[in-house]
């Protein structure tokens, strides 16, 4: 009896560590898996923050090029009615004309400078989301390499 239990036991624990053993490379997989997943997901959170911080910055620029052009704007503005009103009576239709061509080219100057710092807002925007695509397809790529390869593991 005691022969027969021994060989029940021996061959129980034989079982169990057959059984195990293939498990052990599907674990092994599946933690390197686990790893390159997160690697990838890091990785993306990096990109992503990266070109929101540059978008964010080009905005910045944006809004410091419109409000420079404004003040020039203004202050050309502010010179044209000076003239104007420290012209004489006589030249008075003269220095209203030059004031009037005066602001609509500073108003125009403004105008472009603000179109130009919109469009490289645009710019940066486009590429800012190619970056973010590109990475999250990447990090997609890493998460179904990860997941075949677990699968291959525990086919063995």
């Amino acid at each position: 009896m005691n022969k027969l239990l021994a060989s029940l036991i021996a061959t129980l624990f034989v079982g169990v560590a057959a059984a195990q053993a293939p498990a052990a490379p599907a674990a092994k997989a599946e933690v390197k898996a686990d790893k390159a997943v997160a690697a990838a997901v890091k990785s993306e959170a990096k990109v992503d923050a990266k070109a929101d911080a540059k978008v964010a910055k080009t905005e910045a620029k944006a809004a410091d090029m419109k409000a420079g052009a404004e003040t020039k704007a203004a202050d050309t503005k502010a010179k044209a009615a000076d003239k104007m009103a420290k012209a004489d009576a006589g030249d008075k239709t003269k220095a209203t004309a030059k004031a009037e061509k005066a602001v609509a080219k500073a108003d125009e100057k403004a105008t472009k400078t603000a179109v130009k710092a919109d469009e490289k807002v645009g710019a940066a925007k486009v590429e800012a989301t190619a970056d973010k695509a590109k990475a999250a397809a990447a990090t997609t790529a890493v998460k179904a390499e990860a997941k075949a390869d677990v699968k291959a593991a525990g086919a063995k």
